[in-house]
């Protein structure tokens, strides 16, 4: 069974407060009872002790008790009405707070519930009447869920005494508890709601509808507060039968006030709540505690309270594990469906139970029981160690807080004991060459033979047969694990390490070329195995170069035929070697090479000659740089632009052999540009303006700017094609005949700043 709990937070309560006139917000529930004092049978009249049990929010903001509360006495008519009687007036006694004892129910520093009571004693005539007593106040919370308009509706307390109890000395029955303020959404709900009766009589359980009066009226200073639809209706002129609340049909009523599935419902013998509430919310319910005396009802009590459900917060949840450091021999494997645990020990009797119950702030006490088929032991530890005397199959609980029955669970455990399984192998090769492992399985068990094999070689490398072969394709000590299993699902685990440190059964080498020219790079690749960085190689290329790698690069540099060989020695001293006679050919290569002129190339000359300087070659392939070829020996080339050119000259032997040899060759873009030192502004169209010629096509930044004699800034320009034409800014006033000043500046095609300075004379 689980138990749950949840913060409480303010909004979940029925309050009521009050100042002055003002709505009350801080009762959470009531009822009134009575008790019998004395009898005068000469006047036949009785005299009653009324209680008026009261809860309030303590914490919420909300009034006090009420110092002067006002109580109605009240007589029926026998046709359904009733007659005023007079009024009482009381003040709380026995002020105290309601002591949270259930872990199970974790309440914020916000809120608290302080419980009070008032008293007064009445003196009753005997007749046939029934007399009734009412405690009328107004409002209810504006957030209850279960009924029409809360936040208008008052609430009523009271209590019928019968005639025969008037005159018996009868003491009504008294609830034994008040309801829990919180209930749990989706979790059962048990609560015991049962009252006691002094006198023996038979008490008849049921849901009733909570009766209302008063309103709004005289709130915030508007209205008559003591109207029957007041705050605080009189009892003189509010008198009985009260109405019922109005239930918000048809999904709640008085007999269904919070819902359910099961629905909630009340054991008319015992006064048990049951169901399982479905629904968030806030709720009022109402319970009526009928008195029989043989066969005859004598008097009836009412409660008035309220359910908040809410999702709740495990409490307590019991959960077990093992402690392994506990263990001498074997292993314990656990598993667990729900609140069922199993534990499953192969090799050990010992059982060590690590509780994992949560929370341990509300837990309070542990009660464990251990069936070992002949006698069931009891422990009050959290931990338990038990060791069994056999092995097989036993039982047991782990029960939370077994003192508190609202605030409790428990574990049922299921523990099987079996022999242990002892894994082992062993295994046969070959240590100097490679090749195949044969491994032999050794594991028994004490429960039977052995049904079931994993091996472990490497990783992702699995075998389920119980003698395997294997053969490893790299070298080391290599771990090799192998789990039995038996019949039970026991298993045990043995790792031995495997030296395997062979020589390869066959050297197997691959060059990347056998003929090459010089000078030749081959590289070979060694696919032997296994070997790995312990080895040691002895490489012999045969023109008396040597390598220890494992798969070199080497450079040949003469010409010849080569034998080629190779040795391996592995860790534990074991050998193998190749030779491979003539194996590689290295040939001779031509030598390219060539010279061109002119050096310097230009925009102005762009065509080369080229002088092939190549030894024993018996042709040649120009390329000048993908635009264009040539097959001569000495070809001349125009280029097609300026710019940078890779030219390369392949040289190729008879024997097939190639060499070849490039070069960059710059054609350069030049700029001539050539400042003239005297113009004449005289519009005949000879030397009208100044300005530079020459080849122009690829400056960039132009500027020219114009001084006079006095350093006055007369002209300047960005544009290469515009001149001066002696004018100031070349449209205002003429400058004089004279010398002037040039400054002219501008980015080369390679990217130089070029500078040029001078005088021009004017003339006019």
């Amino acid at each position: 069974m689980r138990r749950m709990t949840k913060w409480i937070y303010l909004p979940l309560l029925l309050i009521f407060l009050w100042k002055g006139e003002a709505k009350a917000a801080h009762i959470i529930g009531g009822d009134v009872t009575y008790q019998c004092i004395s009898v005068n049978d000469v006047q036949k009249r009785t005299r009653f002790r009324v209680t008026f049990t009261m809860y309030r929010d303590s914490k919420g903001g909300g009034a006090n008790f009420d110092v002067d509360a006002e109580f109605g006495l009240y007589k029926s008519t026998g046709d359904g009405k009733w007659v005023y009687v007079r009024s009482f007036n009381a003040s709380p006694r026995d002020i105290k707070p309601v002591d949270n004892d259930n872990p199970c129910i974790i309440v914020p520093p916000n809120i608290g519930v302080e419980r009070a009571t008032y008293e007064f004693e009445v003196d009753i005539d005997w007749g046939t009447e029934v007399y009734q007593i009412a405690y009328q106040r107004c409002c209810r919370n504006g957030t209850i869920n279960n009924i029409i308009n809360p936040g208008e509706a008052g609430a009523v307390f009271s209590v019928e005494i019968f005639a025969d109890a008037i005159s018996t000395c009868n003491n009504s029955p008294v609830f034994n508890r008040f309801p829990p303020t919180v209930i749990c959404n989706g979790e059962p709900l048990r609560f015991d709601h049962s009252a006691t009766d002094a006198e023996g009589d038979q008490l008849v359980y049921e849901f009733c509808a909570p009766l209302t009066s008063g309103g709004t009226d005289g709130e915030s200073g508007i209205g008559d507060p003591r109207s029957c639809t007041g705050v605080r209706p009189a009892s003189i002129r509010c008198l009985p039968p009260y109405d019922e609340v109005m239930f918000q049909l048809p999904t709640f009523s008085a007999n269904n006030p919070i819902g359910g599935n099961p629905q909630i419902s009340l054991n008319p013998n015992t006064g048990l709540i049951t169901g399982v509430p479905m629904i968030n919310g806030q709720y009022v319910v109402g319970v009526c505690v009928k008195e029989f005396r043989d066969g005859k009802l004598i008097g009836t009590i009412r409660r008035d309270f309220q359910f908040n459900v809410t999702v709740c917060q495990i409490a307590v949840s019991a959960a077990l594990d093992t402690d392994a450091s506990k263990l001498k021999d074997g292993y314990v494997e656990i598993s667990q469906d729900g609140k069922l645990f199993n534990f499953k020990s192969c090799g050990s009797k010992l059982i060590p139970f690590l509780n994992k119950s949560t929370e341990i702030r509300n837990i309070l006490g542990y009660e464990w029981h251990i069936n070992d088929g002949t006698k069931v032991d009891t422990f009050n530890t959290a931990n338990l160690d038990y060791t069994f005397n056999r092995f097989g199959r036993f039982s047991g609980q782990m029960i939370l807080n077994p003192d508190l029955a609202d605030c409790t669970d428990t574990a049922q455990i299921v523990i099987d004991i079996f022999p242990a399984v002892d894994a082992n192998f062993n295994f046969g090769y070959d240590t100097c060459v490679a090749g195949p492992i044969i491994f032999s399985d050794l594991s028994v068990s004490g429960a039977g033979p052995v049904t079931g094999w994993e091996w472990a070689f490497e990783p992702d490398t699995i075998s389920r047969v119980q003698n395997p072969v294997f053969e490893y394709k790299t070298p080391g000590i290599k771990p090799v694990a192998l789990t039995a299993f038996d019949g039970n699902g026991c298993k045990d685990t043995k790792i031995i390490d495997l030296p395997y440190l062979p020589v390869p059964a066959l050297v197997v080498i691959e060059p990347t070329k056998f003929t090459a020219c010089v000078p030749a790079d081959i590289y070979f690749s060694n696919l032997s195995y296994p070997i790995d960085e312990t080895y040691t190689l002895e490489w012999d290329f045969g023109d008396g170069q040597f390598s220890d790698q494992i798969s070199p690069s080497h450079r040949y540099e003469e010409t010849g035929i080569f034998d080629v060989s190779l040795k391996i020695t592995s860790p534990i001293g074991c050998t193998t070697e190749a030779n491979y006679p003539n194996w590689v050919e290295v040939l001779e290569s031509p030598l390219a090479n060539f010279v061109y002129s002119p050096e310097k190339l230009t925009n102005f000359e762009k065509t080369a000659v080229f002088t092939n300087l190549s030894e024993n070659q018996i042709s040649v392939l120009w390329n000048f740089d993908g635009s264009g070829i040539s097959f001569d020996l000495n070809p001349t080339y125009t280029f097609p632009d300026t710019g940078m050119y890779l030219v390369s000259l392949i040289a190729f032997h008879e024997n097939g052999c190639t060499d070849t040899a490039t070069a960059n060759i710059d054609v350069m873009p030049l700029v001539t540009l050539v400042m003239p030192n005297a113009f004449t502004p005289n519009n005949d169209g000879l030397n009208d303006d100044f300005r530079g010629y020459g080849f122009i096509d690829a400056i960039a930044d132009y500027k020219m700017t114009i001084w006079n004699r006095w350093g006055e800034l007369i002209f300047e320009t960005d544009n290469p094609l515009m001149g001066w034409n002696g004018s100031k800014n070349n449209s205002g006033q003429e400058s004089p005949v004279g010398v002037y000043v040039y400054q002219v500046e501008y980015l080369a095609p390679r990217g130089d700043v070029k500078k040029l300075t001078g005088h021009v004379t004017l003339v006019r």
